[in-house]
């Protein structure tokens, strides 16, 4: 196999496996539906993990150059939007999350708020970040039902995170944003083990592993808010606008 088909096949291997995060959204929705929360809990890891590295692995295997003919970005957006979004809708539904009579409007909210974030032009920012609240649905729903939390608690915080799509602020990508971006990968990988561990122990999780991977998420809050120093050429201009 010459080189030039070796990279055709790496990036077509590539898009395959960005593809399968769409199995692994059916996988979880047939789990959820059987309410087998821990099952639920795998499919919904695997779908992340796929997500996360798919992006390093196209750009290594410069799918653009050797399989144009397949929008990676496109697909990657549609299955966000599966497991990101639809998933987790109905995973609130089904567990109960929010008190019966709010659940479908929830979920709807969910919907509708989310097609905006992933539809605006600028939902990922040119120095790449997150633009609006990056519709981390599904880890809100993982932590509302591993941690028991109240049904009108839950409620309160999906309307106010929905509102956060809406309000301009920049959060990290965590394998995209250049800002820490080390030490970001590090803690990500470091709350993702501690997180899956006590995933697995479902449902008798130790409430204090759960809490204490909420370090994490301050973290990513803190340096997604805190502003940057601005350069040089950014301080000269304001000067000369003045």
């Amino acid at each position: 196999m010459n080189k030039h088909l070796r990279q055709v096949v790496a990036a077509w291997g590539v898009h395959t496996f960005t593809a399968t995060g769409a199995v692994w959204g059916l996988l979880s929705l047939l789990a959820i539906q059987q309410h087998q929360w821990q099952l639920s809990f795998i499919w919904i890891t695997l779908a992340i993990i796929v997500d996360g590295v798919d992006g390093w692995f196209a750009r290594r295997a410069r799918v653009k150059d050797y399989a144009p003919q397949v929008d990676g970005a496109l697909m990657d957006n549609v299955i966000d939007y599966l497991n990101y979004v639809v998933v987790p809708a109905i995973f609130l539904i089904e567990a109960e999350l929010v008190p019966a009579q709010f659940a479908i409007p929830v979920a709807a909210m969910i919907m509708l708020t989310s097609a905006y974030q992933f539809s605006q032009v600028d939902a990922k920012t040119e120095d790449h970040f997150f633009l609006g609240f990056p519709s981390y649905w599904n880890v809100t729903v993982l932590y509302m039902l591993v941690l028991n939390l109240n049904p009108w608690f839950n409620l309160g915080a999906f309307i106010a995170l929905g509102i956060l799509v809406f309000i301009p602020v920049k959060y990290v990508y965590p394998t995209r944003t250049e800002k820490l971006q080390r030490l970001t990968l590090t803690l990500t990988y470091i709350w993702g083990i501690i997180g899956f561990w006590g995933l697995m122990q479902f449902p008798n999780t130790p409430p204090q592993i759960m809490w204490a991977t909420f370090i994490y998420i301050i973290y990513y809050i803190a340096i997604s808010v805190w502003p940057e120093p601005k350069s040089e050429a950014e301080i000269e201009i304001e000067i000369e606008a003045a």
